[in-house]
Formats: structure tokens, C-alpha cells, sequence
């Protein structure tokens, strides 16, 4: 009998390692072809080419800058503190894969499908936030110290706005549950009944990854880069990959939440023919150009606009949303019953 549930827990643990290699694997290859991507959207944007001399139109150019970035020399500055200042850079990038534990890219295929998955999701999303105060603490410099500050407060700021669109969509689903949530949209994508909420969490999401209009805490000209400033070679490159790793998570949350993840947008031939991750990648492949798009376009916020956006804009509007969705809801007797 020892023996059977010993074979059958060594089962079960390959079978969850294989898992987790078919969503890492792929993932870190499209976080390193997402710095390709952002470059030709931004060369696009700019009338220019962007990467095309390493391998065939410039595809080998992510190969190249991460072996650059390998063979570099690793320099901690004398007065920081050698573990945080490494280990920040390694939990800003292990928060940014943790998240797809719970991501259900098909009915059938997700590592952990939890009943409290949304939960998780707003939880490591969170943590986030400890890796770059972290870096900004370690490094012994007032530079990186203020652009972590910036950065917890941006973070903490849009957090509170994206809670209330979490909360307005479970409304509308009635679970906690990443696949019943995909599930409730058969009918209709909540991106339509929850429009303004769709460009809240997305802006927010612009927020919350650092990304422009709203990268107050890499301000060049004001904090010469901040919290990564003393940072170089690999640390410096995990850094980046968290935040394009971010950038992909925050993607795949929008298009479970508002988009129908893995449905397609009609139930009919041909679309229906296309496998469910495939919609899900197609999906999250567009809202990550939105990203990119929003970068080549719009200018940075001043760090007083972008706290009167969170604070005063979004927040009390999200607000207002959600009590104005829970009482049509409930008026219409529209609430979900699990």
C-alpha cells in the first residue's frame, strides 16, 4: 500500500511539473519577444525600423540583449545591503510567474483551478510592491529610495480602484472562480455592461505595471531611473522581465475578466473551430499592443495628476459603479445564485 500512494504522489508531482513547464516555458519566451514586440510598435509609431540586423528581421535580437546582459558583470555598491539588494530583483520576477498558477488558458487546462482564484490573483498582484521597495531600500541611495516610495504609493493608490472592478465583476458572475467567471460570459463579454469599469482596470493596470503614461518612479530626468538605479547586468534584466511579466499577467486578467478569455466572440463555424487557447492568446496578444500603443502615444503624468486620477477620479467613480451594478442586479433579479 506504501508503495501505491508513494507511486501515485510521484505521478501526480511529474504531472505538475509538466504542467508548469508548458506555461513557464512558453511564457518567458514571450516575455523576451515582447521587448522585440514593443520595439517594432514604438519604430512603427516613430516612422523608423527597429530591431532588423540580428537574424532574420531582427528576431534574435532578445537572444542577444539577454546574452549581453548575462556576461555582464554584476556590481553591488559598497554601501548597500548584498542580499535584499539581491534577492529584490528575484521576487519582482517569481511574483510575476506565481500568478499563472490559477490562469485557466482552456475549460481543462489550468494548473490550479481554485475556488478563490481572483483572491490569489489581487494577492501576488500585491506583493509586487516588495521587491521594488526592497530595491529601493538595499541600494543605500536617495535616488532609488524615492522612486521606490513612488512606486509603492502609485501601486497602492490604483490597487484600491482595481478592488471595487474585482468586486463589480464577481457581482456579475457570482464566483470566485477564474473559469466560472470566463464561463458567465457565454452570452455576452462583460467588457460591453462594464465599460467604464474594462477602461478603469486597464488603466489601472497601466498603473500598477509601471508602464507609461504613469512610469513616475523611473523618472529619468528627476531620479536618474529610480528604485534600479544602482542595479546592472542580470538584476537589472530580471527587473525588466518581472515588469513585462506583469505586463502579460495583467493582460491575461483582462481577457479573462472582460474579454471571455478562452471563448469566441460568436458561437458559431468557423469560430468555434479555433481552439480555446488560441482565442486566449489572440486576446491577451491585443491588449498587450494597447500597452504598447498607449507608450508611443501619451505623454507622462506629473505625479500630481496621477495621484488625483486614483484618488479622485477612480476610485469614487468605482465606487459609484459598483453600487449602481448591485442594485440593477438586484432589481432585475439578475443576481447570480451558487
Amino acid at each position: 500500500m506504501a508503495n501505491f500512494w508513494t507511486s501515485n504522489y510521484a505521478g501526480v508531482t511529474l504531472l505538475t511539473i509538466g504542467e508548469v513547464l508548458v506555461v513557464v516555458v512558453p511564457l518567458l519566451l514571450a516575455i523576451a519577444y515582447l521587448t522585440y514586440a514593443e520595439r517594432k510598435v514604438l519604430a512603427l509609431s516613430q516612422l523608423r525600423k527597429g530591431p532588423n540586423v540580428v537574424g532574420p528581421f531582427g528576431l534574435f535580437q532578445p537572444f542577444a540583449d539577454g546574452l549581453k546582459l548575462l556576461l555582464k558583470e554584476t556590481v553591488v555598491p559598497s554601501g548597500a545591503n548584498r542580499l535584499v539588494f539581491v534577492v529584490a530583483p528575484i521576487v519582482t520576477f517569481t511574483l510575476s510567474l506565481l500568478a499563472w498558477a490559477v490562469i485557466p488558458f482552456d475549460a481543462k487546462f489550468v494548473i490550479a483551478n481554485i475556488n478563490v482564484g481572483i483572491l490569489y490573483l489581487f494577492a501576488i498582484s500585491s506583493l509586487g510592491v516588495y521587491g521594488i521597495i526592497m530595491a529601493g531600500w538595499a541600494s543605500n541611495s536617495r535616488y532609488a529610495f524615492l522612486g521606490a516610495l513612488r512606486s509603492a504609493a502609485q501601486m497602492v493608490s490604483y490597487e484600491v480602484a482595481i478592488g471595487f472592478v474585482l468586486v463589480t465583476v464577481l457581482l456579475c458572475a457570482g464566483s470566485l472562480n477564474l473559469s466560472t467567471i470566463v464561463m458567465a460570459q457565454r452570452t455576452v463579454w462583460f467588457a460591453a455592461p462594464l465599460l467604464p469599469m474594462f477602461i478603469i482596470f486597464f488603466i489601472s493596470g497601466l498603473a500598477e505595471t509601471n508602464r507609461l503614461p504613469f512610469d513616475l518612479p523611473e523618472g529619468e530626468t528627476e531620479i536618474v531611473a529610480g528604485y534600479f538605479v544602482e542595479y546592472s547586468a542580470m538584476t537589472f534584466a530580471l527587473f525588466y522581465l518581472g515588469e513585462y511579466g506583469n505586463m502579460i499577467l495583467i493582460s491575461g486578467m483582462t481577457s479573462i475578466l472582460f474579454l471571455g478569455g478562452w471563448l469566441p466572440p460568436f458561437q458559431v463555424v468557423p469560430f468555434t473551430w479555433i481552439p480555446g487557447p488560441v482565442w486566449f492568446a489572440a486576446k491577451t496578444a491585443f491588449v498587450l499592443f494597447c500597452f504598447l500603443w498607449v507608450r508611443a502615444t501619451f505623454p507622462r503624468f506629473r505625479y500630481d495628476q496621477l495621484m488625483r486620477l486614483g484618488w479622485k477620479v477612480f476610485l469614487p467613480f468605482s465606487l459609484f459603479w459598483l453600487v449602481l451594478t448591485a442594485g440593477v442586479l438586484t432589481a432585475a433579479g439578475w443576481l447570480p445564485v451558487r
